[in-house]
């Protein structure tokens, strides 16, 4: 992500700065950040994963709503404002009184990493994202490689860290008690 020149803004300043702007940003403090654009492969994971969450959720009943790209999350104890790839929210959907097209509450976030943006979404962005009450999920998907790494939180308030790295093998998204086949998230990728 490249700072912008813009530093020391409101909430509200970020937000018609952001009406205007051709490009997505993200809020940290005062400070905007460019959101870097992104390859085909990750165009192709984040539709191919988005479409078998929602279609995951109906099947299992669950009273969940997947969320793409467009969406913002507000993290207020943090004053940042993020784009996450894709997100579930389950039961009624919180919005940010600061930012109405911001939601509070995701349960599961997802991030395609990509090379300028793994070490944020590794670490910065997961600490960011911990301060939501809701969140008990987070799921970081490789694509130059099918290695998906899930972070869960238990009931004891554990964080479970798996890997799964086998096209052969499923993503067990536990937060959701669902299962989803790499084959269907890495389908259509561009191996080189």
């Amino acid at each position: 992500m490249a700072v912008k020149k813009l530093d020391h803004l409101t909430i509200k300043e970020y937000l018609e700065y952001e009406l205007a702007s051709p490009e997505k940003h993200e809020f940290e403090n005062g400070k905007i950040y460019a959101m870097s654009g992104g390859t085909f492969n990750h165009g192709v994971i984040c539709g191919n994963i988005y479409s078998a969450l929602k279609d995951a959720i109906r099947a299992s009943g669950a009273r969940c709503i997947t969320l793409g790209s467009e969406v913002r999350v507000h993290i207020e104890k943090t004053n940042s404002i993020v784009y996450p790839d894709t997100m579930v929210v389950c039961g009624k959907v919180d919005f940010s009184e600061q930012d109405e097209n911001a939601v509070i509450n995701p349960t599961l976030v997802v991030e395609v990493l990509s090379k300028s943006t793994s070490g944020y979404d590794h670490g910065e962005k997961f600490y960011k994202y911990r301060h939501l009450t809701s969140f008990r999920e987070y799921i970081l998907i490789h694509q130059d490689q099918a290695v998906i790494e899930s972070f869960y939180l238990n009931n004891d308030g554990h964080w479970k860290i798996s890997n799964t790295r086998s096209i052969e093998d499923q993503l067990i998204i536990d937060s959701l008690d669902i299962k989803i086949p790499l084959s269907e998230i890495y389908s259509d990728v561009i191996w080189e």
